[in-house]
């Protein structure tokens, strides 16, 4: 009977509030930490595939790329637009405006399209212009979430590679 009473009492539910707060705060926190260290892994092991995410814009003897010359931004791990360049399913090489390569890994839950259609992994072609939406992994590949076959836009992907190619050869 008195367990029963201090169970209605407001001071049993102030406990039980706090102790519901707690265990949400502590959710929330655990959530963070599990984004942070997977964000943090995938920085620590980028310097393993350096090169393979960013391709060699620095160039020789230079550790970074001077992202003001050249028009070069800073590679998004997360996606890429571009020119499939090659194709040995279940991967893909698709290069960039900037020109740099990068490896997509396409599997059964890769919702690839073109225009409204979904289509197969084996309908893509070599010169197929794509928007990518993914995931990295460790080793500097992208895992495909969304592939979108796009038309290419009117010759900026060649005018851009182009321009780049010509001012890497004044250099």
């Amino acid at each position: 009977m008195e367990f029963k009473n201090f169970l209605q009492s407001s001071k049993a539910k102030h406990i039980l509030a706090g102790i519901g707060l707690t265990v949400i705060a502590l959710l929330i926190f655990q959530a963070g930490v599990f984004v942070g260290f997977k964000k943090a892994t995938f920085s620590g092991r980028l310097g393993d595939n350096y090169y393979k995410t960013f391709g060699e814009q620095g160039g020789p003897g230079r550790m970074m790329p001077n992202f003001g010359e050249k028009g070069l931004s800073p590679s998004n791990a997360h996606g890429t637009i571009g020119k499939i360049a090659d194709i040995n399913l279940p991967q893909i090489i698709v290069a960039d405006k900037d020109g740099v390569e990068k490896t997509v890994l396409i599997n059964q839950e890769t919702d690839i399209r073109s225009f409204r259609d979904s289509i197969k992994a084996e309908a893509l072609k070599i010169g197929d212009f794509v928007v990518i939406i993914g995931e990295p992994t460790n080793e500097g590949i992208i895992d495909a979430k969304l592939i979108r076959i796009m038309p290419a836009p009117p010759d900026s992907m060649t005018q851009t590679n182009k321009a780049t190619s010509s001012k890497t050869n004044n250099i």
